[in-house]
């Protein structure tokens, strides 16, 4: 295959990621959103709030991590944050996900693309934790805007919250501290259990 042909395969496999459902439901409840729904909100708030970030990112490498730290569950699936079993192969699933996936693109993207999601995945770098950030807070958002609906259907937990968002202050604290104040409220509401 040419690049051009590779580049065409590799759109045409990531539409497949239209068919990825979450477990978070849009803001008006009305459904679960979507991996592709999901990676197109994070790419939108990553320029949004990107004054935000705890210090100065390449918001166009953020966008591009964001867009694709969930291509991989075209193979991997969705695995819920919650799903204490499912994360149990969580990683090794996601490790040949992204080496078939990437590895369908030309050599130079192929390995720009995964360096990206190695970079998302490893939380190091100024663009990864602010890209982190914002796939952690953004259920948050829509967690709190659909009542806390999918909280209640999982009985999750504030502690498992918590957990789950133990360095998401290092990609904002404003945003976090926003957050955090959201949690609270859902616990007060009754969405999430305070235990």
């Amino acid at each position: 295959m040419t690049d051009f042909e590779k580049q065409i395969a590799f759109i045409l496999e990531l539409d497949r990621i239209k068919n990825v459902m979450r477990q978070t439901y849009l803001s008006d409840g009305r459904r679960k959103e979507n991996d592709a729904e999901h990676s197109w909100h994070l790419a939108l708030m990553a320029f949004v709030l990107a004054d935000y970030a705890s210090e100065p990112v390449d918001v166009l490498k953020s966008m591009k991590m964001v867009l694709l730290h969930d291509v991989i569950e075209i193979d991997a699936g969705d695995t819920y944050a919650y799903d204490a079993e499912g994360n149990k192969s969580k990683r090794e699933r996601e490790l040949k996900a992204a080496d078939r996936i990437f590895g369908m693109l030309p050599k130079a993207q192929a390995r720009e693309y995964r360096g990206l999601w190695d970079e998302f995945e490893a939380m190091e770098t100024p663009e990864a934790k602010y890209a982190n950030m914002l796939d952690k807070v953004q259920p948050l958002l829509l967690n709190d805007a659909s009542g806390g609906r999918s909280w209640e259907e999982h009985g999750v937990k504030k502690s498992q919250v918590l957990a789950r968002n133990a360095r998401t202050h290092e990609g904002s604290e404003e945003l976090w501290a926003y957050a955090l104040a959201l949690i609270e409220k859902n616990v007060r509401e009754g969405h999430l259990k305070d235990a």
